[in-house]
């Protein structure tokens, strides 16, 4: 009644919001129910009508607030996709309602890949509460204390992750290769994404579809000082364009990735283009500062120029420089081509 009243000609008091390159208006074909229910003082209707999830919220009973109708696009959704759809948020909790093939849900730390799983039990009318959103305890280095992700079990017996990221679609966690990531479904894949969870704060409302997470070299440091890790996290979003690459470089001895370069739209990291190339500054507990770069493995050597002059006949650089000092990197790849560093 109301809810698609709502959805084909707002009112002036409705408050309409989209992720980014989705349609607003009416249904695209015959909409389909996915839920209706009470929750957090308000009535809320999801509906799906092939492109797009619509959720219809409004005040419960003589519950003051305007009503809310919230678009996104999800074309293509496939399984793996769907697993879970945000409801309602609440005092930074968040209630999911859970796809007809899901056996169990639970809650993970991302951050302590280590930690037990906190089950959840579904309730009858197929959601599931109360979810901790993540990123809600900042740390005092600009990082986070937590990050929270959603563990989804299906009648298969295979696990999946995912992550809130304030749209209705939580975005499916992978790592490994781009050609062929892997799901985030036991220790030694969760211990590989620890480092890049605090980063997923850059797809917060960007309509993300997927994160995959991929450490592509390892970097001995000069000096002595141990070996670094250079990972790529790409977020890839459900309309296609607006992907958002991270490099991130992983001191030793430090839990958290630092981002090193990102670009947006850019396809490197990507299933069509999988190398990548990056670089950072580091101090060397000498005092003395370098640039360091790595290529994945496609990569056969790299060159700086401009405010640095230097070459490398391998993957991974490393030259002294000045503090503060800047270079244009580009890569030599084995098949010939070239690769520019990212960003």
């Amino acid at each position: 009644g109301r809810a698609l009243r709502s959805w084909a000609h707002p009112g002036p008091r409705t408050h309409v919001s989209a992720t980014p390159g989705t349609p607003l208006g009416g249904p695209a074909g015959p909409p389909r129910l996915l839920w209706a229910g009470h929750t957090a003082g308000a009535n809320v209707v999801l509906f799906y009508d092939g492109l797009r999830l619509v959720r219809y919220a409004e005040a419960a009973g003589d519950g003051f607030g305007d009503p809310a109708i919230d678009f996104v696009r999800a074309d293509g959704v496939d399984e793996a996709g769907a697993a879970v759809v945000a409801v309602a948020r609440t005092d930074g909790n968040v209630r999911y309602l859970t796809a007809p093939w899901v056996k169990s849900v639970a809650q993970r730390d991302l951050r302590v890949p280590q930690r037990a799983s906190t089950p959840f039990r579904t309730e009858r009318d197929g959601t599931v509460w109360p979810f901790q959103q993540p990123g809600r305890k900042p740390a005092p280095d600009g990082g986070c204390t937590t990050w929270n992700a959603v563990q989804v079990t299906g009648r298969d017996g295979h696990a999946r992750l995912y992550t809130d990221l304030g749209d209705l679609l939580p975005a499916h966690l992978t790592t490994g290769s781009p050609g062929a990531p892997g799901e985030v479904d036991d220790l030694a894949s969760r211990t590989a994404w620890a480092p890049s969870a605090c980063s997923l704060v850059a797809g917060q409302g960007r309509g993300v579809r997927a994160v995959n997470s991929w450490s592509y070299a390892s970097q001995p440091l000069p000096e002595g000082a141990g070996t670094a890790q250079w990972a790529c996290t790409r977020m890839e979003t459900w309309r296609g364009g607006g992907t958002l690459t991270l490099a991130e470089y992983r001191a030793p001895g430090h839990p958290l990735g630092a981002v090193a370069a990102q670009a947006a739209d850019s396809p490197s990291c990507g299933a069509r283009r999988p190398d990548v190339l990056a670089g950072a500054m580091w101090k060397a507990p000498s005092g003395t500062w370098y640039v360091l770069a790595a290529g994945s493995e496609g990569v056969a050597s790299i060159t700086a120029r401009d405010g640095i002059r230097g070459a490398s006949p391998t993957r991974l650089f490393a030259l002294p420089a000045r503090e503060g000092a800047t270079a244009t990197l580009r890569a030599a790849l084995v098949d010939g081509g070239t690769l520019d560093g990212l960003g």
